[in-house]
């Protein structure tokens, strides 16, 4: 006598075979899905880092090049700086010997003649009278003319022009 177990048996093998290709064939889809996912996420990874990583570089290019402005303006401040120095040093070194000419025994026909010369450039009725610090001062209506000694000496430092620059040439 065949029992339903046995007369069914054929039946739950291919069954059971089925649902192990059935099974097989959707472990393989996932597999491939998982597969492709894990690609994707990959690439997305890939490309997230590119950005960030070229983001990165020109923010750093930005930092760097506004450093290297601060830096050039920083060391041309401290050129004009050194620069201005140097003149108000030079300024202060004519201005000096300028100013010794009155120890000198031709001082007297030094005031004279820039008397002369004040007078010629500003007029005959200029009041000339003598500075301080040496050298003359002529004044009438509305009219200076200024020979004292520093700005003698101030007119010629300043004659000098871009000659002057050659004290901090190389």
């Amino acid at each position: 006598m065949i029992t339903m177990r046995d007369a069914l048996g054929p039946v739950t093998e291919a069954l059971l075979r089925q649902a192990r290709l059935d099974a097989d064939a959707v472990a393989g889809a996932a597999e491939r899905e998982a597969a492709r996912t894990v690609a994707d996420a990959r690439r997305e990874a890939s490309a997230v880092i590119s950005d960030a990583t070229r983001q990165g570089e020109a923010e750093a290019e930005a930092h760097a090049a506004a450093a290297r402005a601060r830096a050039r303006r920083e060391a041309r401040g401290r050129e004009l700086a050194a620069r201005r120095e140097v003149l108000a040093d030079l300024r202060g070194r004519v201005v000096a010997a300028v100013r010794a000419l009155r120890d000198d025994p031709c001082y007297p026909r030094l005031i004279e003649r820039l008397g002369e010369l004040a007078r010629e450039s500003g007029g005959a009725d200029l009041v000339v009278r003598e500075h301080p610090d040496g050298g003359v001062v002529a004044e009438g209506p509305g009219r200076r003319v200024d020979c004292s000694l520093t700005a003698l000496a101030e007119r010629a430092v300043n004659a000098l022009g871009a000659e002057v620059e050659r004290l901090w040439a190389p």
